[in-house]
């Protein structure tokens, strides 16, 4: 149980892709951390993109991100959505600041452009926003996983079982 002092926040939204979100979160859990889904609001049933819903327990106004040790973004659709929130965008912003791991997976790559943190740093992400990474200053690089610093990001669902694994190695690391 090498993550049982860990608390991580896991986004959640309408239309996240689905494994993207339980696979991580399933993996960090085994592990002993505890994942928190957070949402707009508390108590909401957020439908996946292919119909696996998730309750969050708590919305993005209740949680103080000093209190936890990183943060998952799931893709799918929901990230051009939870990009739009300030709150959200704030606490990628402080995750990056105190060098706390961010996970990012396909389409949340977005989130990360919006909160402005990837100039310079090396990413991947589905081939489908790479013009859009690069325009955010990163260096995009077709590979499953690829960790620069504190940031974790992956292609697709196909590339979880290295992803996971690999913000869960940084998770214990700190």
């Amino acid at each position: 149980m090498r993550l049982a002092d860990k608390k991580i926040i896991a986004l959640v939204s309408k239309d996240f892709e689905d494994l993207e979100l339980w696979y991580p979160l399933l993996r960090l859990q085994e592990e002993g951390a505890k994942v928190h889904l957070v949402g707009e609001k508390a108590g909401v049933e957020y439908p996946g993109k292919y119909g696996v819903p998730a309750v969050s327990d708590s919305a993005f106004d209740e949680i103080d991100p000093s209190d936890y040790d990183g943060i998952l973004v799931p893709g799918g659709w929901s990230p051009d959505k939870l990009r739009r929130y300030d709150k959200v965008l704030d606490m990628v912003r402080h995750m990056h600041e105190n060098e706390k791991p961010i996970g990012q997976i396909c389409h949340a790559g977005w989130v990360l452009i919006s909160a402005g943190i990837l100039e310079g740093r090396t990413v991947t992400s589905t081939p489908g926003i790479k013009d859009d990474m690069t325009n955010a200053g990163a260096t995009w690089v077709d590979e499953a996983v690829v960790q620069d610093g504190h940031i974790v990001s992956a292609r697709r669902p196909p590339d979880l079982p290295p992803y996971a694994k690999a913000f869960a190695d940084l998770l214990a690391e700190q």
